[in-house]
């Protein structure tokens, strides 16, 4: 596929010397590697047979290089596209209700830039409070639509991600229609699926709403994820984490506005229209996986205590 724009600005030189040692990438062996687990890939009866080089190289770069971990990051990743296929199935950007979306309902552009220290950084504010159910689900889908065009196009790897959200406009009305299972099946793709390091979340212009919002998903995330989590009472606090230079102006930044860094990617996900579409038969097949095939409810069972958590 030939990319017509290029959005994320490669670590190069020392960092990215950096970022190789931080993330166990010897590049001597690192082709071994690839072709260690294109060959596991092959022979195993429920997944697909083949891959992209680049997406692969990603999850080994996430995993360290582990090549075990590897294995079971790329098993849970083809689960989940056959598990949730509200995430995963239909991801045309060019259409009406995912435009509308990405227009007037929630923002959440990845930063060209990376950190001193080699992270990604990505932005999310949401435009619009009265989501309804199926608008949450696309926003959901969205932001791993955009995980997967990172697949692809982090080519030299970075040291780990950052997430900003900025809950200006989280209401009480939008926390009362998140549902548990969804919000769940999206934090096991997160947390399970991708190979994501993620190393700080950041929380701005919060209220007694966000904090409720935080209370609700805890439960889902890994203890070392919620102790990573930073709360902030002015914008500026940021900046000790992320470089003001390379915020959006909004957050008092110069990496240009939020409008023009959505219309962006917006254009990049439309662009990856068709490769989006040739993802959708790259599925596991659990009734030819060896030994026991997958449980959905087990995987995605939510017992009484997040059934029963108070939202109001």
């Amino acid at each position: 596929m030939k990319l017509k724009s290029e959005l994320l600005v490669q670590p190069s030189g020392e960092l990215s010397k950096q970022i190789r040692i931080e993330l166990k990438e010897d590049i001597e062996t690192r082709d071994r590697d690839l072709a260690t687990i294109k060959e596991w890939l092959r022979k195993q009866p429920h997944l697909p047979n083949e891959w992209e080089d680049k997406p692969l190289m990603t999850f080994l770069r996430g995993s360290s290089f582990s090549i075990e971990k590897c294995k079971r990051k790329l098993d849970m990743y083809f689960t989940m596209r056959a598990a949730c296929p509200e995430f995963f199935t239909n991801r045309d950007a060019s259409t009406p209700a995912l435009r509308e979306v990405l227009k007037s309902k929630l923002q959440g552009p990845p930063l060209a830039g990376v950190t001193p220290n080699g992270r990604r950084v990505t932005i999310c504010r949401g435009l619009y409070n009265g989501l309804d159910g199926q608008q949450i689900t696309d926003t959901l889908k969205l932001a791993l639509m955009i995980g997967d065009v990172r697949l692809v196009e982090e080519v030299e790897g970075v040291a780990g991600d950052i997430y900003v959200l900025d809950g200006a406009v989280l209401g009480a009305s939008l926390l009362a229609r998140l549902s548990p299972s969804t919000i769940k099946k999206f934090l096991i793709c997160v947390q399970e699926a991708y190979p994501v390091k993620l190393k700080e979340v950041h929380i701005i212009n919060t209220s007694s709403i966000v904090e409720r919002f935080i209370t609700f998903v805890k439960p889902f995330l890994k203890e070392k994820i919620r102790k990573r989590i930073y709360i902030h009472k002015e914008v500026k606090d940021l900046y000790k984490y992320v470089p003001q230079e390379m915020l959006p102006k909004e957050y008092g930044g110069d990496c240009g506005t939020m409008d023009e860094l959505q219309e962006k990617w917006t254009q990049k996900l439309i662009e990856y229209r068709d490769w989006f579409k040739a993802q959708d038969a790259l599925i596991a097949n659990e009734s030819l996986r060896p030994g026991k095939p997958t449980n959905y409810d087990e995987l995605f069972g939510i017992d009484g205590t997040f059934r029963q958590l108070a939202i109001d």
